[in-house]
């Protein structure tokens, strides 16, 4: 049962997110992506008050910098597709869990990022969690 509400044209739209976010990370680091996006509709605190849908969330300005490039565009497949289907359905991998945050840095990661604690490394991407304090909804919606 999905935890957000997604039409076709949303899932096509995450899954691209996933990929160009992600794909060298392989279907867990684009699983993880997915996280993020989806505990960015569901939290409402922080950055993320007011974003309900994928589409907002994945056009959220300076959200995500794959959306400025022509990757990004390109036609979602369905390994992607189904990944994303994944991500809406509620299906969480650590250190994403939680995570409202991930970045990748050029070398280790920072131990916090937009003042928000590290959590966990994956390949090359970096995942921070809300404090309780910052956006205790995040913990109480999953």
């Amino acid at each position: 049962m999905a935890v957000v509400k997604a039409t076709d044209s949303d899932i096509d739209l995450l899954a691209r997110l996933l990929r160009a976010e992600a794909e060298g990370e392989g279907e867990q680091g684009m699983m993880m992506v997915g996280n993020v996006g989806i505990n960015r509709i569901r939290a409402n605190c922080s950055d993320f008050i007011g974003i309900r849908t994928i589409p907002q969330m994945v056009y959220q300005p300076h959200a995500f910098e794959a959306t400025q490039n022509s990757y990004f565009y390109q036609r979602a497949r369905d390994s992607e597709r189904r990944l994303a289907r994944r991500a809406v359905n509620g299906e969480w991998i650590w250190p994403a869990k939680y995570s409202l945050w991930y970045f990748r840095p050029p070398a280790d990661c920072p131990p916090t990022w937009y003042d928000q604690p590290f959590v966990g490394r994956y390949k090359l991407h970096c995942f921070y969690e809300p404090t309780a304090v910052e956006c205790e909804n995040v913990y109480n919606t999953f």
